[in-house]
């Protein structure tokens, strides 16, 4: 999948499913969500799970820094793409990031915004991040997501503390491209 396909799926479905269990993923997917995160995973089923997303004809998105038995580094990279039917991965780390990139598979680079120092280091970090979308997480105020909008000059999702309709429109209405949320109920919105 290309960033193209991602990007169409997200404006059909901006609910992005964050499955951390098989329950969770089982209800992704058969879920509305055409993309779905795997936020937990285990290095010895990441084949099976991603297997099982994309037979569901949906993204399928690896979390790479949480998955047990896996370190985070380039080589776990390698490993994904060469055993798992992944279409990309998240990370907090920008060497992660250009390893995905060379390797072909869609980048996600996450960030935890917690303060207006957090927000000026993804202003910094984004001029030379080469990832194809941008998380933040958790839940912002309306008026940072425009300002990381208007900044990144990347596709923005963002997730964490998404519980209800309101703040999917209030994340959407301020111009992010997605939202994700581990909250099953709110998937189909």
């Amino acid at each position: 999948m290309n960033f193209h396909e991602l990007y169409q799926k997200l404006e059909l479905a901006p609910v992005i499913a964050a499955a951390k269990n098989e329950t969770d993923l089982d209800a992704a997917v058969n879920s509305e969500a055409e993309v779905i995160f795997i936020l937990q995973s285990h290095i010895m089923e990441l084949t099976e799970l991603s297997n099982k997303i994309k037979s569901s004809g949906k993204a399928a998105i690896l979390h790479a820094d949480l998955v047990k038995g896996l370190s985070s580094d380039e080589k776990a990279i390698d490993y994904i793409k060469q055993t798992t039917s992944f279409d990309g991965i998240i990370s907090t780390k920008p060497t992660i990031i250009h390893q995905a990139k060379r390797h072909h598979l869609l980048a996600i680079q996450r960030f935890f915004l917690l303060d207006s120092s957090a927000l000026e280091n993804i202003d910094r970090q984004l001029k030379y991040s080469e990832a194809d979308l941008v998380e933040v997480l958790p839940n912002i105020a309306p008026k940072i997501i425009k300002e990381l909008v208007n900044h990144s000059r990347k596709p923005l999702i963002v997730g964490g503390l998404i519980r209800d309709k309101e703040d999917i429109m209030g994340a959407l209405g301020a111009g992010s491209l997605a939202v994700s949320t581990t909250e099953s109920s709110i998937w189909a919105v």
